[in-house]
């Protein structure tokens, strides 16, 4: 039996994830003196709403080696003989150095993968792995189904300020915005060979930055007979919706997903952000 372990930031919905028994090892939020599991102790809803109130902001701490070798650890309890571990960007976190200290460690065999991506860049392989794991593939037919679905994603994200991706360090090369331009609305996307965010473009208006983000979305995926994409958001259901009604009308995908982003993602992206993410096969 393979088991198939990530982290908190893959933004799976609830129902995907017991769906699939996929294993996920929360990172943590720092807020003041309180140390909070993601979407276990502090959930995003929550979040939002404590963030908007202003305040002290919070920070974030990865999981730790032992969090992951509990997981492969609960994985054998399960019956599991072999783990594979997808993990955050290792260019936005040092989950993925944990996850390969664990692999070392643990009393299975394990595999690790740096998924280049945050949210459902990380999520997406995550449930190829899944599905593949469900449909009797090998651990080394696994590997080679989420590589390609890597190698196909496109993400795009678009804040309502840069305030947040500044202040969390997670703003990569987008950081020749810096300096004065807080009030403008940014559009980056995440670059998946180096796992990197990358600079698209700035809005004025709301109304330009989600038609900035739809566009820059859909001329990048390229045409495919099967398209899965997942909207994602920061507390704005509603505008999520108005995206998900406009992507079913427009592209009718095999599978669309939404959810809200979480919070150890959500430092980073801020209220009011929305991100598509998905890639097209054949």
């Amino acid at each position: 039996m393979l088991a198939i372990i990530t982290d908190s930031t893959c933004d799976i919905p609830e129902d995907l994830i017991e769906k699939h028994r996929i294993i996920v090892v929360s990172h943590f939020i720092i807020w003041g003196d309180e140390q909070l599991r993601d979407r276990v102790d502090m959930q995003p809803i929550d979040f939002y709403q404590r963030l908007e109130k202003g305040g002290d902001k919070p920070t974030t701490a990865q999981a730790s080696v032992d969090d992951f070798l509990d997981a492969v650890k609960l994985a054998q309890g399960r019956g599991a003989t072999e783990a594979l571990i997808l993990t955050v960007s290792s260019a936005m976190s040092g989950a993925y150095n944990m996850a390969l200290a664990a692999a070392e460690k643990a009393p299975i065999s394990v595999q690790v993968i740096d998924s280049k991506g945050p949210t459902m860049s990380l999520g997406w392989q995550v449930l190829k792995a899944a599905r593949a794991r469900d449909a009797g593939a090998s651990m080394d037919e696994v590997i080679e189904k989420v590589r390609t679905v890597r190698e196909n994603l496109v993400q795009c994200v678009a804040m309502e300020t840069l305030e947040y991706l500044q202040y969390g360090g997670r703003i990569g090369d987008a950081v020749k915005w810096v300096g004065g331009i807080l009030k403008v609305k940014p559009l980056v996307s995440i670059n998946h060979k180096t796992g990197r965010v990358e600079p698209v473009g700035l809005a004025r208006t709301h109304t330009s930055l989600v038609n900035m983000l739809y566009k820059r979305f859909f001329e990048t995926i390229g045409e495919g007979a099967k398209l899965s994409i997942a909207v994602l958001h920061g507390n704005v259901l509603g505008e999520a919706q108005k995206l998900v009604e406009r992507i079913r009308e427009e592209f009718n995908p095999a599978e669309l997903i939404v959810n809200i982003t979480g919070p150890v993602l959500g430092i980073n992206t801020g209220p009011g952000a929305l991100a598509l993410c998905g890639y097209a096969e054949g």
